[in-house]
């Protein structure tokens, strides 16, 4: 409560009424899957169109190499093609995949991630420096040597430098710089003074700018330093690269001399190493090499043998937040909402993406069938792996073309469906059944199922992809995977998770409230007219707000332990509009009978 302390007139505000509630996105996507390039551990990336897609994990995968595994380009393609606009991807690479990588002076380049892609990475390096001064004075203190500069800003302990007098170049490190007094590793002698207008003599930091290209992708660093103290250390600048990772590794320069005999410390030969050249002192010698570089190709890497890939690749390895792999990733993304690993059918992976949605309650997961289950039975057979309210299941598998091999090629629907599901939740709603909608960039079906087919399989749960005259290529059904009969359409089910977690997002504010009579009004008035913007928007059945929905919150809710005990029950119900699956028009023949 405010302090009033004085005499005089006090306006306040305060919070009475409903709080603004705006609903969360149902449309976002989350794919896994191989793909020529990216990163194989960590976040998920966002993907908003296909040419983004093609900068951060590259182009088609070919039916040679990749085989079944090759389809996470052609379902992000098809995703964005049908109506989807943002989807997060998570690659998945071989056990046996390697990086690119390559040796330059005290640097080790490695691509970013594993793959072929790596050995099309160039780097090059050319001179750089942040800082140019002259000594002005040499001060003698208890012998040893201190040089006053004229400038000594830029100039940091640690940094190495390089003293030109117009004639030659000898490289040295600084130990210290205070006050424009700077203190070298190495003495240099007497003549380094010039105390001229125009000087010939000059120290200089020294640098390098490095230029790397992936495509037609550039990344260029200019003035990175070997200093490791430095904030342009060039691990330090590099690390935000999406190309390469640099390590310093701060030896000697490959064919340098050994370290003089007489120690057996690996510790003692790095810090001393033989002087590579007369001009530049011990330690110094290695970074300096680099200038004599002109590029670098990266080699070495391998997309790895699809041999050698396993249910447990896509599944993924939980290291901790930041470290996940696989469908694993995804638990570090609040985003998603709609999840395939396109073309993948292993049972144990489209189970632990059906757990993983399951857990969460916030995930729909899209499966394939495979695609030689061309039989009703076959289909069934995979079908009944699954009860699940957080999943459905879609056949058969597209047929589109390939600009890769340039004719048409089978992809797996998931990723057009996804792209479907976006597409209905933005014109429609994530009420309407993302069904009866045509399939986009789709010329034709690998297997086309009749009218009999699909009067065995829908009650199943499986939703076809059928052909109509006239009409296009159409999803034709919006079941999910449940047994459960309350359950058995996925636009329930997809909005109920679209309430659910709105209404998760929107009333944090409530938490820590004095839970009274206050709170609970605020609350119902809150969700109420949430619901009743639903209810206006088609999402909700009835012909008034009382028959689509109710919220209950108070005494009836929560008992007086509850309220002893800081829980705050709200009862919320919903009535969802169902799909019109089967339309019957009811015809008799009239006649005109005398009256």
């Amino acid at each position: 409560m405010a302090e009033y302390l004085s005499p005089g007139v006090y306006v306040e505000e305060f919070d009475s009424g409903a709080v603004p509630m705006e609903g969360v996105s149902t449309s976002t996507a989350g794919f896994v899957g191989l793909a020529q390039r990216g990163p194989v551990e960590g976040l998920p990336q966002l993907i908003t169109n296909v040419a983004d897609f093609g900068r951060t994990y590259g182009g088609y995968l070919s039916e040679n190499e990749f085989g079944q595994y090759r389809f996470l380009a052609y379902a992000v393609a098809s995703f964005f093609a049908n109506g989807g606009a943002r989807c997060y991807v998570m690659r998945v690479a071989p056990s046996d995949a390697k990086m690119s990588s390559g040796t330059v002076g005290p640097l080790t380049i490695t691509a970013k991630n594993p793959g072929t892609w790596g050995d099309d990475i160039t780097v090059s390096f050319t001179p750089g420096s942040k800082a140019k001064t002259q000594i002005l004075e040499i001060i003698n203190d208890g012998g040893k040597k201190k040089y006053r500069a004229k400038n000594a800003a830029g100039f940091n302990a640690g940094d190495v430098v390089a003293f030109t007098d117009g004639d030659k170049v000898t490289y040295n490190r600084i130990v210290k710089n205070q006050d424009n007094i700077i203190t070298f590793e190495n003495d240099y002698p007497d003549s380094i003074v010039d105390t001229n207008l125009l000087p010939e003599k000059t120290i200089s930091t020294c640098e390098v700018t490095v230029i790397v290209k992936y495509d037609d992708q550039v990344e260029t660093y200019e003035n990175a330093s070997f200093n490791i103290e430095a904030s342009n250390f060039i691990e330090k600048m590099t690390a935000k690269s999406d190309i390469v990772t640099v390590t310093f590794n701060g030896g000697a320069a490959p064919g340098a001399p050994a370290a003089p005999a007489g120690g057996d410390d690996k510790k003692d030969a790095k810090k001393a190493p033989a002087p590579a050249a007369p001009a530049a002192p011990a330690g110094i010698a290695a970074p300096m090499d680099i200038l004599k570089v002109s590029g670098l190709t990266l080699t070495g890497g391998s997309n790895g043998s699809v041999a050698n890939i396993t249910a447990g690749d896509f599944i993924g390895v939980d290291k901790g937040a930041g470290k996940r792999t696989g469908i694993q990733a995804f638990l570090d993304n609040d985003n998603v909402s709609i999840m395939a690993v396109p073309g993948v059918t292993d049972p144990n992976v489209q189970l632990t993406l059906v757990g993983h949605c399951e857990s969460l309650e916030s995930r729909f997961a899209v499966l394939d069938c495979p695609r030689d289950a061309k039989k009703v039975d076959d289909v069934i057979a995979h079908r009944d792996i699954f009860d699940t309210q957080y999943g459905a299941m879609y056949h058969p598998w597209l047929s589109v073309f390939d600009p890769l091999d340039k004719k048409n090629i089978p992809i797996p629907p998931s990723g057009a469906v996804i792209g479907i599901y976006a597409r209905s939740d933005n014109t429609r709603g994530v009420h309407k059944a993302p069904a009866n909608e045509v399939v986009r960039n789709c010329v034709g079906l690998d297997v086309q199922f009749n009218k009999g087919e699909q009067d065995i399989l829908n009650p199943k749960g499986v939703n076809l992809i059928r052909t109509f005259p006239g009409q296009g290529i159409r999803v034709w059904g919006a079941r999910t995977l449940s047994s459960n009969g309350l359950w058995k359409y996925v636009n329930v089910r997809r909005l109920f998770i679209f309430v659910e977690e709105s209404i998760r997002a929107n009333t944090s504010w409530a938490v820590f409230e004095p839970n009274d009579e206050t709170l609970w009004v605020r609350v119902r008035r809150t969700i109420s007219v949430f619901l009743t913007n639903l209810w206006r928007e088609g999402s909700l059945m009835g012909s008034s707000p009382e028959e689509a929905f109710f919220v209950n919150i108070g005494r009836e809710t929560m008992s007086q332990d509850d309220i002893d005990n800081g829980r705050l029950i709200c009862v919320i119900g919903i009535a969802p509009v169902k799909p019109a699956e089967f339309v019957i028009f009811r015809l008799t023949q009239k006649t005109n009978e005398a009256e």
